[in-house]
């Protein structure tokens, strides 16, 4: 079924994607299945579903076979992600890296190991590319130059908007027209879904770490990737040989995520502008990121220490990963990003007086509160006139 094909709200898809049967089952909460085989008597069709599954990559029709590929629990996240996201399909994997991973193995299976890229990204997904791990070679360059990037063996462009950790943001449909052929594969575990959705913009493929805020508590690690059936199929024999699976009880506690997904990012967006606003007053921070599609993450540099700020919290906690219900602070050249090398990094506008917040649900004024007494004594100096600078 083509999942792009609804008339329902983006609300209204959160609660009830993937659970559609349910009803007609007798069911209201979806079932886990946690079973990691499946008994089957005939075994020529077994076979034949098999050879099949080998061909296309397609989702094998009727019952169940194997929990490596695939599992009924987890095929329900999978669907509600790609009504939210606007695609035809969506496959999971056991993390963010795993997702990532399993692109660039499918685009490498076809001799397409250049991969055009514009920092900032992720630390690890930046290390992935820059090491070769994978056997991939990587050109790095600004937006605007990804068309002149491209070479004959160029199989993917990665961007991430809004980026980890600056917040910066890209023109999509600039890019996306950029890319010409080659797919352009936006992370947007930042965004989420409810405040873009790139597919309408052009991209091909789009990656979330769902470990931040499709979960959205913290107790989840997984990763998916929204796209059409044909490059599914091919992520699917990938996830099937690597085994990067996702377990059924993830699978669940992301779906049970979704339901609430808007909600909770349009609540922690209003209190992620109201903070970068007091912030940017604040003469203690020399700026501050905001990316103007909004989002409940917000940069900051500090001009005292960083350092002092991450031990200072008390409500706040100091700690990587984003996108859950409690607020979370950390410093991305000490962590998230230390794996980029520091010219790099700094190149990408990711300083050394950067602090990274992800913004949760409390109440606005606990939060302030934390930060404030975090950033230590007022000083006279006066607050810049760019200290805030959109993403």
């Amino acid at each position: 079924m083509d999942t792009r094909r609804t008339t329902r709200a983006l609300a209204t898809e959160a609660v009830h994607a993937g659970r559609d049967d349910l009803a007609g089952l007798g069911l209201h909460a979806p079932p886990i299945d946690l079973s990691t085989t499946y008994p089957s008597y005939d075994s020529r069709a077994e076979a034949a579903r098999i050879d099949a599954f080998a061909t296309t990559g397609a989702e094998p029709d009727g019952p169940p076979v194997y929990g490596r590929l695939g599992n009924p629990t987890v095929a329900r996240f999978e669907t509600a992600l790609a009504r939210l996201e606007g695609t035809e399909s969506a496959v999971a994997f056991a993390s963010g890296m795993a997702a990532l991973s399993a692109v660039l193995l499918v685009r490498g299976s076809m001799g397409l190991r250049h991969v055009v890229a514009v920092r900032p990204l992720y630390g690890c997904s930046d290390h992935l590319l820059t090491a070769g791990l994978l056997g991939s070679e990587v050109t790095w360059t600004d937006p605007a130059g990804v068309a002149d990037a491209l070479r004959p063996d160029t199989g993917l462009v990665l961007v991430e908007s809004p980026a980890n950790p600056t917040l910066a943001e890209i023109d999509l449909r600039a890019v996306a027209h950029a890319c010409g052929s080659v797919p352009l594969l936006v992370d947007n575990t930042f965004a989420t879904p409810v405040l873009q959705r790139p597919v309408e913009q052009g991209a091909r493929l789009v990656l979330h770490s769902a470990t931040k805020y499709l979960g959205g508590h913290g107790d989840v690690l997984a990763g998916v990737v929204a796209c059409d059936e044909e490059f599914a199929g091919r992520l699917r024999q990938v996830r099937f040989a690597t085994g990067g699976v996702l377990h059924p009880l993830a699978g669940y506690l992301l779906l049970r995520g979704l339901s609430t997904l808007p909600v909770r990012v349009r609540a922690a967006s209003a209190n992620a502008a109201e903070l970068a606003a007091r912030l940017a007053a604040d003469p203690r921070v020399a700026k501050v990121h905001y990316p103007r599609i909004g989002g409940a993450m917000v940069a900051f540099e500090v001009h005292g220490d960083p350092h002092a700020v991450i031990a200072g919290v008390r409500l706040i906690t100091p700690a990587v990963s984003l996108g859950s219900v409690d607020s979370l602070i950390q410093h991305p050249a000490s962590i998230s990003h230390r794996i980029v090398d520091a010219d790099d990094r700094r190149g990408a506008g990711v300083s050394d007086r950067l602090l990274r917040l992800s913004v949760g649900l409390e109440d606005v004024e606990d939060l302030w509160s934390d930060l404030d007494q975090a950033l230590g004594a007022r000083s006279a100096r006066p607050a810049r006139p760019e200290a805030m600078a959109q993403g």
